[in-house]
């Protein structure tokens, strides 16, 4: 699953057209998840979504994230309506604690049930989530959470340590963000070099390096139309051996658990 990110998305008026335009030509391709939160713009983000899935809100995959100070029993429902109101809709798709809180999660899963229950959201999850809370996660019920969302891309591969693992071993699915590194990864050589062969571009390379996992999804930051079509392509690259191990070799695996870097 390839998905759309609107982190840094209504931070400045002069791009609102591009945003919207963006998020549409995503829909137009297919790649209909769009992950949103009540954090980013402070709510403006989940407003320029409701004008790009404005008369196209079956077409969307709504992913929406509510803040650790909100994840209480009544203190969710009320960010949850707040953010459909922003949306412009009756629902979420799946609906993430966007970090771990002081909340005990056992509030925190009784607030997702009842959304849940109530038809609000059809799922839930979390993201940013240690082996460890996930862990105590499924020792205070957690048994139905549909994902975490981490941090993951060729710079930043510790889920490959400890989380990785865990979740494939239990069969939770693994939504990775950043993987493009905000493109502070793209200039590096060894990538332009895979790319090069691929006749592809080292976002691309990028991507597809990420979406080689299975059963992990990935969202991605485009700011235009021409970047979403660029993402696309990468579903159809195939990475060889040489590839991987170039890569490998580059990037180095983990040697130490991953820490938290929260978007």
């Amino acid at each position: 699953m390839l998905g759309v990110s609107t982190w840094g998305f209504a931070e400045d008026d002069g791009r609102r057209y591009d945003e919207i335009a963006t998020l549409r030509a995503a829909l137009d391709a297919g790649l209909t998840l769009i992950d949103t939160a009540e954090l980013y713009a402070r709510g403006g983000a989940e407003q320029l979504v409701a004008r790009a899935i404005a008369g196209r809100r079956d077409e969307a995959f709504l992913v929406g994230k509510v803040l650790p100070e909100h994840a209480t029993r009544d203190g969710m429902v009320a960010a949850c309506e707040a953010s459909l109101r922003r949306l412009g809709t009756d629902r979420l798709d799946l609906y993430l604690l966007h970090w771990r809180g002081r909340v005990p999660l056992e509030e925190t899963i009784e607030a997702f049930t009842a959304l849940v229950e109530a038809g609000t959201i059809r799922s839930w999850g979390v993201a940013n989530f240690r082996v460890a809370d996930l862990a105590e996660l499924r020792v205070a019920g957690g048994s139905t959470e549909a994902c975490d969302q981490v941090l993951y891309n060729l710079a930043h591969r510790e889920i490959e340590y400890d989380l990785l693992p865990w979740c494939v071993e239990r069969d939770i699915p693994v939504l990775a963000y950043l993987p493009h590194e905000a493109a502070r990864i793209l200039s590096d050589p060894v990538l332009g070099g895979v790319a090069a062969r691929h006749g592809a571009s080292p976002a691309q390379i990028a991507l597809a390096w990420v979406l080689r996992h299975e059963r992990m999804g990935v969202v991605a930051r485009a700011d235009t139309p021409a970047q979403v079509h660029e993402n696309r392509s990468a579903l159809d690259l195939r990475l060889d051996v040489r590839d991987i191990v170039e890569l490998d070799d580059a990037f180095p695996r983990p040697v130490a658990p991953r820490q938290i870097v929260i978007h």
